[in-house]
């Protein structure tokens, strides 16, 4: 996961971490990869490929990042950060202020792109600046022997990170930069054609490579689908149409939610205590159990299932189909 294109966002996070910057690296044209050490103790908390982290940077801004290095290394996160043209201070600060040797709190890892590491078949789909998670869920494939093949897509060359970690000459890298095939994108449709019947399809990347990986998965009769968005896929202003009242199951107490208002706001003007991050329904740190009533889910977390069982909402971009939304919060 990488910088959200919302507003400046102070998380109220509980769990955070204070760790040391210990190397900025290039790694492309914009993108920079940042080593974090612990500045307390000897380790990290462990983490699963797909995984991410919050880094509250010191401007007041927090963005979510994946995590690209070995799970085993219980020493270190690596993430990777693009310099966004449209940056409102997450990535910018990084390329321009960021130093070795900062003090950075950050989020323990959480998981919304989690791999299945015992499927007979993988497909892993980068764009860009999505290598990040893919990276690490192609070395740990890769360590237990599985059947898998990682295709990496970027305009150009010189954009794409990582290559000198990536070996072609086994033939489950395949490295597509449409400079080098007349502006060509790769043909998505036609490899998904050829895959084995039960793959898992994993994509990361902007959303137009998103969308066409759906459509082409939908087509080739996918039905093993995954996907990271680093960007919300539409805007979110009219996420929430008509009030509702919002019941606080902890403390009884019931709040109005005008219409056109953000649940969080509403919670976060309210005073209650809430974990959340992103404010685009990206990266889960706002999960809240649903105790009663109908979510209308907008999120890019959850999938369908979770989304049709209605146990859990991500309250930053999500509102109320019914009339009462009853939440597990005080």
């Amino acid at each position: 996961m990488h910088e959200q294109t919302g507003g400046e966002v102070v998380s109220r996070v509980s769990t955070r971490i204070r760790a040391r910057v210990r190397t900025i690296r290039h790694e492309a044209e914009r993108v920079l990869s940042v080593e974090l050490v612990p500045a307390d103790g000897d380790t990290l908390p462990r983490f699963t490929p797909g995984a991410h982290i919050d880094l509250h940077l010191p401007n007041g801004i927090t963005r979510s990042y994946s995590l690209v290095n070995s799970p085993d290394d219980v020493d270190r996160y690596v993430i990777a950060i693009l310099a966004d043209a449209n940056s409102r201070g997450g990535s910018r600060y990084v390329h321009e202020q960021l130093r070795c040797g900062a003090i950075v709190p950050i989020g323990a890892p959480r998981n919304n792109f989690a791999l299945d590491e015992d499927a007979a078949s993988t497909v892993l789909v980068a764009g860009g600046i999505g290598i990040t998670p893919m990276l690490c869920m192609f070395r740990r494939l890769r360590e237990k022997g599985r059947d898998v093949r990682l295709i990496y897509c970027a305009r150009d060359r010189s954009q794409a990170a990582f290559l000198d970690e990536l070996d072609t000459r086994r033939g489950d890298v395949h490295l597509h930069f449409d400079a080098e095939h007349d502006g060509r994108p790769f043909d998505l449709a036609a490899m998904l054609a050829q895959q084995a019947p039960g793959v898992h399809a994993y994509c990361c990347g902007p959303n137009p490579m998103l969308t066409a990986f759906e459509i082409a998965c939908e087509n080739a009769g996918v039905g093993n689908v995954h996907i990271e968005r680093f960007a919300a896929s539409a805007p979110l202003a009219d996420a929430q149409q008509g009030s509702y009242t919002v019941e606080l199951a902890k403390s009884g107490r019931r709040l109005a939610v005008p219409a056109g208002a953000a649940l969080l706001d509403v919670l976060l003007e309210a005073g209650v205590e809430v974990d959340y991050s992103c404010r685009e329904g990206l990266c889960g740190a706002c999960e809240t159990r649903v105790l009663g009533g109908c979510p209308d889910h907008r999120d890019a977390v959850l999938t369908q299932s979770d989304k049709a069982a209605n146990t859990v909402m991500m309250i930053c971009v999500s509102g109320a189909k019914s009339g009462t939304l009853v939440l597990d919060l005080a």
